[in-house]
C-alpha cells in the first residue's frame, strides 16, 4: 500500500506571516530546504516536521498527512 505525504506548509506559513526565510531561520535549515518541503519534493524527518509545526504552533497533523491508501 501506498500512503503519499501532503502538506499544508505553506498555507500554516503564509497564514502565520512568516517568509520561508523566517520559517527556515526558525527551524535550523535553508530557505530552499523550506522551498522543496512546501512543493513536496522533499520529506523532512520527524524531528524537522515537529520543529515546523512548533513554529507554527499546531499539531504536526495540521501541517504533514498522509492521502488515501491505494493498493499496489
Amino acid at each position: 500500500m501506498s500512503f503519499p505525504l501532503t502538506n499544508r506548509l505553506k498555507l500554516l506559513r503564509t497564514e502565520a506571516g512568516l517568509t520561508q526565510a523566517e520559517m527556515s531561520e526558525f527551524v535550523g535549515v535553508s530557505r530552499k530546504t523550506i522551498n522543496t518541503i512546501e512543493n513536496s519534493i522533499f520529506i523532512p524527518l520527524t524531528v524537522l516536521a515537529l520543529k515546523l509545526s512548533v513554529a507554527l504552533n499546531v499539531p504536526v497533523e495540521d501541517v504533514f498527512m498522509l492521502t488515501s491508501a491505494t493498493k499496489q
